[in-house]
């Protein structure tokens, strides 16, 4: 298998678990069939997340991912950027009462289920997109975080 993934942390004030995003996100490309991947994962600040989320969604707040697909889902390698909100992790995290690394880690599910073309606007493609994180959560041993 050669899936080529990428961790940049420009953002200082929340530490990111390293082994375990490269696992989760090994974890989905494996389980969603894809022998050939090209990922990277940047994990930004409230004011990065909040640029970019304006910028790219016109949504005018921080978000917790936003995927930037590079190629289809139906390619041979899978090729895509996500942007994940450390801050808003750390944030849903305290609210919630888990580990910011669980709450990392399903973004990063998250974001490369929706690379993989899964869709979470309706309710029956966000019922299978869920049920995915679940289960990619519950294979790399972290609690079921998903609402």
């Amino acid at each position: 298998m050669a899936h080529r993934i990428s961790i940049v942390s420009p953002q200082k004030t929340v530490p990111i678990d390293r082994t375990l995003m490269w696992a989760a996100a090994r974890a989905v490309l494996a389980g969603e069939g894809y022998t050939q991947a090209t990922i990277s994962l940047a994990f930004v600040d409230n004011l990065t997340s909040h640029r970019l989320n304006r910028q790219f969604l016109h949504h005018d707040e921080p978000t917790d991912v936003i995927t930037f697909p590079l190629n289809s889902s139906k390619a041979e390698c899978l090729e895509g950027e996500l942007v994940i909100g450390a801050e808003i992790a750390r944030n849903q995290a305290a609210e919630r009462g888990h580990a910011e690394r669980a709450e990392l880690a399903l973004y990063v599910i998250h974001g490369i289920l929706h690379l993989c073309g899964y869709d979470d606007h309706r309710s029956a493609d966000r019922r299978k997109m869920r049920a995915r994180e679940r289960h990619y959560l519950r294979q790399l041993g972290l609690p079921n975080i998903v609402e």
